[in-house]
């Protein structure tokens, strides 16, 4: 069960890293170095740096393998990964996930059950969600889209303090299908 719990661990230090050489994966013939610092080093063979790392307790990591010659700078690269992996879970956690709900009507719809797709659309809008409006056709009611227009203006009309239109009522097969997004507002 360890092995497995560290091999999970593994997978996540590679995305982490980002392709970072470490020590003696470095390949080059030379190298920039950067001090812990900041402070440029001069360019030197990786081995002689990699020997200077050792000494101070550190790791030589290249940072920029694409500039010639590569650039190396000493950390602390267990640190460094430790610190990494922190940012991207908090970055994780202030991500909002913005969800489509769908709300689906028919072109002959009473009132009552137009304003209760009405309150679910609000209350999705509200939650911070996009909605999906979906008016199906039946048989001959395809011929009517521009019935299927005024039903989406009017619930358009509805919801329109707190959204936005975002794609336009369009006709896709035997539906037509507007999405509504939640209204930024400017003091957030």
């Amino acid at each position: 069960m360890s092995i497995r719990s560290s091999h999970v661990f593994d997978l996540e230090v590679k995305s982490i890293s980002k392709d970072l050489r470490v020590n003696e994966e470095i390949r080059a013939r030379e190298v920039r170095l950067i001090g812990q610092d900041g402070q440029q080093l001069g360019i030197m063979s990786p081995r002689e740096a990699l020997k200077i790392a050792q000494e101070q307790g550190l790791d030589l990591v290249e940072v920029a393998s694409t500039a010639k010659p590569p650039v190396c700078r000493f950390m602390d690269y267990g640190r460094y990964r430790y610190e990494q992996s922190k940012r991207e879970k908090e970055a994780r956690k202030r991500q909002k996930v913005i969800n489509i709900k769908e709300v689906k009507l028919r072109l002959r719809i009473e009132e009552h059950d137009f304003q209760v797709k009405v309150r679910n659309a609000l209350r999705f809008l509200q939650d911070g969600d996009k909605v999906k409006v979906t008016i199906m056709f039946r048989g001959r009611e395809l011929s009517h889209a521009d019935l299927g227009h005024k039903l989406c203006n009017k619930l358009t009309q509805e919801v329109k303090e707190i959204a936005v239109v975002e794609k336009p009522p369009s006709i896709e097969g035997r539906n037509m299908v507007m999405i509504l997004g939640p209204r930024v507002s400017q003091n957030t």
